[in-house]
C-alpha cells in the first residue's frame, strides 16, 4: 500500500452519507422498538414483540451499530468499514431468519411487510459492495 490514498470522487460523499444517514434511522427504528408502548399496539403485534428472543432483539441491535460504524468508516476512508457492514449484513440476516423463518410476521403484518426488511437487506450489500470496491481502486486506508 501506498503512503497516499486515491481520492474518490465527489459520489463516494454521497453514497457513504446516505449510507450513514440510513443507518441511524435504523438506530432510531431500534430505539423505537425498545422504547414503544407495547400495551397500544394490536394483541397480534403485542405478542409478536413480547415473544421476540433475546438473540433476536441483540441481532437488530448489533446490525444497526455495526452499519453505523461501517458508515462512519466509510466516511473516514477506513478500510475496517468492510468487516463492519458484514457484521450488518449477519446481524439483518439472523433478524430476517427470525421473523420469517420461526414467526408468523407475514399473518401479521401482511406480504407488504416483506419490503422493508428485503430494503434494508439489499441497501446493506450494496453498502458492503460499495466499501469493497472502494477498497480495491485505493479510496480507503488499512489499519485503524
Amino acid at each position: 500500500m501506498t503512503d497516499s490514498l486515491a481520492r474518490p470522487p465527489k459520489w463516494f460523499w454521497w453514497v457513504s452519507g446516505f449510507g450513514l444517514v440510513w443507518n441511524l434511522i435504523g438506530v432510531a427504528a431500534f430505539v423505537a422498538q425498545m422504547t414503544m408502548d407495547l400495551a397500544s399496539l394490536p394483541e397480534a403485534e403485542r405478542l409478536f414483540f413480547e415473544s421476540t428472543p433475546l438473540w433476536a432483539t441483540a441481532a437488530f441491535g448489533i446490525a444497526v451499530a455495526s452499519g453505523v460504524l461501517g458508515c462512519v468508516a466509510l466516511l473516514l476512508r477506513k478500510s475496517w468499514a468492510v468487516p463492519m457492514l458484514v457484521l450488518c449484513i449477519g446481524g439483518i440476516s439472523v433478524q430476517i431468519f427470525h421473523s420469517l423463518a420461526m414467526t408468523n410476521s407475514i399473518e401479521i403484518f401482511g406480504v407488504a411487510g416483506l419490503a422493508q426488511p428485503i430494503a434494508v437487506f439489499v441497501v446493506a450489500v450494496l453498502l458492503t459492495w460499495f466499501a469493497r470496491v472502494s477498497e480495491q481502486r485505493g479510496w480507503m486506508q488499512a489499519g485503524a
